[in-house]
């Protein structure tokens, strides 16, 4: 059985390598078929796609096949979709096979670790920081994470200024801020700014 369609497209346009634009082409023509859902962090809807969406992206990429007909397109996605756990080669056409398990495992693999650590590690909740997105167990706001990393601080600094937190939900914290852009007046702000 596929894995719930849980990753924003933001998050699985950079999971996959791909620009934002490839993945709304791939909606527009019906190749990807995004579950519509509640917002993980302000309320609303916003629309989401699986690790199986990721995997098509980067294989596609990576395979250098954007311009492949959309109905090859579509069947590559279907055939996807339709996969258990494990990536597997995909017949695109007779005698046109494209080996998705070598293109796309590691971004595949990357998706799922994501969307785990993710739901693991980074809360909202009114009572800290006025609902800022911040990693479980710490005052550490995603942003402010995303700031002290593009000030020059490592992930090792990081993970011995809080050694209780493993340094893959620091990773996901850093894909988390880059994916979901701060909005309102504070967000013109320098990220790690108070």
């Amino acid at each position: 059985m596929a894995p719930a369609s849980n990753l924003t497209l933001r998050e699985a346009a950079v999971l996959a390598g791909v620009p934002g634009g490839d993945v709304a082409k791939a909606i527009e023509h019906k190749v990807i078929r995004p579950a519509q859902g509640a917002a993980r962090m302000k309320g609303g809807q916003t629309r989401y796609v699986s690790a199986h969406d990721v995997a098509y992206f980067a294989a596609i990429r990576r395979a250098g096949l954007a311009d492949l007909p959309v109905r090859h397109k579509k069947r590559i996605a279907s055939r996807l979709r339709a996969m258990g756990p494990v990536l597997a080669p995909v017949e695109v056409a007779e005698g046109l096979i494209l080996d998705v398990d070598r293109l796309a495992a590691a971004s595949y693999v990357a998706a799922l670790n994501y969307a785990r650590l993710r739901d693991d590690w980074i809360i909202s909740d009114p009572d800290i920081l006025g609902g800022l997105p911040v990693i479980r167990g710490t005052r550490l706001s995603v942003y402010a994470l995303a700031g002290r990393l593009s000030d020059g601080e490592t992930l090792d600094e990081l993970t011995g200024d809080y050694p209780d937190i493993p340094r893959e939900a620091f990773e996901a914290a850093q894909i988390f801020a880059r994916t979901h852009p701060r909005r309102g007046p504070r967000a013109r702000r320098a990220p790690g700014a108070r």
